[in-house]
């Protein structure tokens, strides 16, 4: 299994770091592509070093978007991501956003009828009028995953696991994920 998680600066770090190192910590393959250059500056100042540039992209099973802004509104203006999120929706792959980043899915026009979440951002009405809008943690609509923001990002993680057939109880039990409710 082979994840790219699309990278903009103005990338929300905690989001994208969490998911990514719950991802790997199973072995399942996680590529950090940058639309830009190989740094890349997250929206709190915190820069990380890309693995590849979007025309070093490999084949992949599946997308994750951080959200983060202006991370998420970089990632839905750029056409070569829009054009990526149809093929791999059209090819039912896996697609994976966070909090903001569930909007590059609307402007991908791929969210009609499918559940989905976000963070409760101002316009989330109307930029989610053709989805069946929830706001549980992470919602899951076939092979597309979206999730509510930072405090959700450890759950994004550990379901994604989960549903890609990895242990999630042991990742879970070995980060003491467990002890968040006690």
């Amino acid at each position: 299994m082979k994840f790219a998680c699309l990278l903009a600066n103005g990338f929300e770090e905690t989001e994208m770091i969490t998911v990514v190192d719950l991802l790997r910590r199973s072995k399942i393959e996680v590529d950090l592509v940058s639309m830009g250059d190989l740094n890349v500056t997250g929206s709190h100042g915190i820069a990380v070093l890309a693995d590849k540039l979007w025309e070093d992209m490999d084949h992949y099973d599946g997308l994750f978007l951080p959200g983060g802004q202006p991370g998420s509104t970089h990632l839905g203006n750029d056409e070569r991501v829009i054009d990526l999120i149809q093929k791999y929706n059209k090819a039912d792959k896996w697609l994976s956003a966070i909090c903001a980043a569930p909007s590059v899915f609307a402007k991908a026009n791929i969210i009609k009828g499918k559940k989905i979440t976000s963070y409760p951002m101002p316009n989330v009405d109307e930029l989610f009028k053709d989805a069946i809008y929830l706001e549980d943690f992470v919602v899951q609509d076939g092979k597309l995953i979206t999730s509510r923001g930072v405090g959700t990002a450890q759950h994004l993680g550990l379901y994604l696991v989960e549903v890609l057939g990895y242990d999630a109880k042991t990742l879970s039990d070995s980060i003491l994920f467990s002890m968040v409710n006690k």
